[in-house]
């Protein structure tokens, strides 16, 4: 397959020439010509169209923006007061945020000053323009940044006053606090030139639709209004121009395509013809992306002989290993070295990190020295998959596809970037494969590489052979290592089921399948110490599975606070074991006092009681009887009845025996046949 690297001319063909200062910067940074989404959105955006805006990841799509606003900026007749802002920039994440704000930060620290500046006037014709006007003009602020761990509200609109920055950049929800809230009253939006939503689609998938639509009832109509994202659909883009306030925009979308030989047969000529045939892709040309196929317990020894495997036959230096969950990032950041067979630097970084830990990670990550012996590998999540300009990057590992498959083309992204070649593996385990094909209809082709054996070499079959020993051995290695911290064995588990729950919520559910995946494979690559008690392991099979020989009421945490703890719970347990198990003894005796009660002792207590009831019942039955007749004759007398006096007194007699009579019938001492043939006459 053939790949090249596509400019588009050079910075000097565009429609409006650029200022001579931000050209230097562009020059410097070794951007000698355009790509194709920079010469072809810089001047629809210089001319006022509303655009948006796809390309793949390492494209250049940042700069697409950052240069229009710029120059707007510079071509302003007058200078904005102190309390204005003439762009906003809203990206998703505060990762993306701060290295937009950086880029911008390299613009203007390389102003001139005003008293040196030449900038083309405002008014100059299209030859002036060309040559540069001397003018006096002003310096334009540093930007302001917001996001949550640079400061508080009321410290934003503190900066943005001393400052006065003309361009913002932050996230959504400290940008609807900074224009909505604290500064309400305080920024002025009605000059706002232009509005930047970068990776916008990811911006509408964490749920800002809200936020977003708030912010863009606040600003001005008479804006430019930009939307960048590498993977935005059709259905994205159209569903949501309206919702955004764009005005007939004009859509940008840059295709990657790539030319593919074939061999096939010549009909009736000896030989063979080669046929070339365009492949278009959503990921950089200079990708190279594999996938791997393995069982799930052999995942992490396969990870480390692909890293081994980029060092020493492909000269890498710079790794990204994705994981599906924070969790995991975090425990295999403290085992994974123990079974690399080369001597590299880690890095951890995820959404549960703090702000300031997270800004840390990827400076130290992107600065620190690397080399094939000593790689510097970066364990993330997706928080690091988007918008992330980390140019060094050689290798992206998935070990754990992500569970929204637009995300894929994002994590590759973060190597081949502007026009440098990459590498980028997927792990596949079992069915996973059909994952394969569903990537390449969203125009991700990825191309089959066998298991690594041992010494490097690929292996086949792997589904006939039998377990790789390298993966007791892992499991071995990772136990020694968790063994000697309790807090090592929780954060296996807590990793483990959360894994669990990620992998049973994947949005390709058809063909990531809970049933379909060997868990036990998976603890195995995990290095538990034994298996936790969850439903999906209910009915597995574990006949390869062994638990780890550990004293768990020993095991400790090296935490002295920690262990503490759990040796008090303990006791606390023991003790609560100890009242219980007697409570259930007394019980016991109890129960086995009244089974061994004398037969004629039980007879005789129940014969009493029974007898007390019907006692009981009768006398209250026959106070009713006696009330109710003295009611009836009440009655009969005033009503003035001349029935025979004797007549009546046989008739409640006969009465009375009835009753008497069908007591005995429900009691069962006389039958029915008895009782019939004693009242046949009545």
């Amino acid at each position: 397959m053939a790949a090249s690297t596509a400019f588009a001319g050079a910075w000097s063909s565009l429609p409006t020439t650029l200022t001579p200062w931000i050209l230097d910067v562009i020059q410097s940074m070794g951007h000698t010509h355009m790509t194709p989404v920079q010469a072809s959105t810089i001047p629809l955006f210089m001319r006022n169209k509303d655009v948006v805006v796809e390309a793949v990841t390492g494209s250049g799509k940042t700069l697409a923006f950052v240069i229009p606003i710029l120059e707007k900026l510079i071509r302003r007749e007058s200078k904005l007061k102190k309390n204005e802002i003439g762009a906003l920039v809203i990206s998703p994440t505060r990762e993306l945020a701060s290295q937009i704000h950086s880029v911008f930060n390299l613009f203007l620290s390389s102003q001139p000053s005003a008293e040196l500046s030449q900038v083309p006037s405002p008014h100059a014709s299209d030859d002036e323009d060309a040559n540069g006007s001397p003018e006096s003009r002003w310096e334009y602020p540093s930007p302001l940044l917001l996001v949550s761990s640079e400061s508080s509200p009321a410290q934003d609109i503190q900066r943005f006053l001393s400052t006065g920055a003309d361009i913002v950049i932050g996230t959504p929800g400290r940008v609807e606090e900074f224009l909505l809230g604290k500064g309400r009253n305080i920024v002025n939006v009605k000059d706002l030139e232009v509005l930047v939503l970068d990776e916008a689609d990811r911006l509408l998938d964490l749920g800002f639709h809200q936020t977003l639509t708030r912010i863009l009832t606040h600003l001005p109509k008479q804006r430019r209004t930009g939307l960048f994202s590498a993977t935005m659909t059709d259905a994205d883009a159209i569903s949501e121009l309206v919702r955004v306030g764009l005005r007939n925009p004009a859509r940008v979308v840059v295709k990657v395509q790539s030319k593919k030989s074939r061999t096939r047969g010549a009909d009736g000529i000896a030989g063979r013809q080669i046929k070339e045939v365009i492949e278009e892709r959503r990921i950089p040309a200079n990708l190279h992306n594999f996938y791997l196929e393995c069982p799930s317990s052999e995942k992490l020894v396969q990870l480390a002989r692909v890293i081994r495997h980029e060092c020493y036959h492909q000269r890498s230096s710079r790794f990204i290993v994705y994981f599906a969950t924070c969790a995991c990032v975090d425990y295999f950041y403290r085992v994974l070295l123990s079974v690399l067979a080369v001597d590299g630097t880690l890095h951890s970084l995820h959404g549960h990190l703090p702000p300031t830990a997270r800004t840390k990670t990827l400076a130290a990550f992107a600065s620190s020295p690397a080399t094939p012996t000593s790689p510097q590998i970066l364990l993330a999540t997706d928080v690091a998959a988007r918008g992330l300009d980390l140019p060094d990057v050689d290798v992206v590992v998935q070990f754990d596809p992500p569970s929204d498959p637009k995300t894929f083309s994002h994590r590759c992204g973060r190597t081949a970037r502007a026009g440098r070649s990459g590498r980028a593996w997927a792990f596949l385990v079992g069915r996973e494969t059909d994952y394969v094909d569903f990537l390449a209809v969203r125009k991700i082709p990825l191309k089959v590489c066998q298991a690594f054996a041992e010494d490097g070499s690929p292996r086949n079959n792997v589904d006939d052979e039998a377990e790789d020993p390298a993966v007791s051995d892992a499991l071995e290695q990772i136990r020694k290592i968790v063994i000697k911290d309790r807090t090592l064995y929780d954060k296996a588990v807590k990793a483990f089921v959360s894994f669990v729950r990620a992998y049973s919520k994947h949005e390709a559910s058809y063909v990531f399948r809970i049933k379909d995946l060997d868990l036990v494979g998976v603890a195995k690559s995990f290095g538990l110490l034994r298996l936790p008690r969850m439903p999906e392991l209910k009915d597995a099979d574990r006949g390869s599975w062994q638990d780890a020989d550990v004293d768990w009421d020993a095991y400790a945490y090296t935490d002295p606070a920690k262990e503490a703890n759990r040796r008090a719970e303990l006791e606390n347990q023991k003790q609560a074991h100890t009242v219980a198990e007697k409570e259930r003894q007394r019980k016991q005796a109890v129960e086995k006092k009244k089974a061994n009660a004398a037969w004629s002792d039980k007879t005789t207590k129940k014969e009493v009681k029974e007898k007390r009831k019907y006692k009981k019942d009768s006398k209250s039955q026959w106070l009713k009887r006696q009330e109710q007749e003295t009611a009836d004759k009440k009655r009969s007398r005033d009503e003035g009845e001349d029935e025979d006096e004797d007549e009546d007194e046989d008739d409640w007699e006969e009465l009375a025996k009835e009753e008497r009579m069908a007591k005995k019938l429900k009691r069962g001492d006389i039958s029915q046949r008895e009782f019939d043939n004693e009242f046949t006459g009545i």
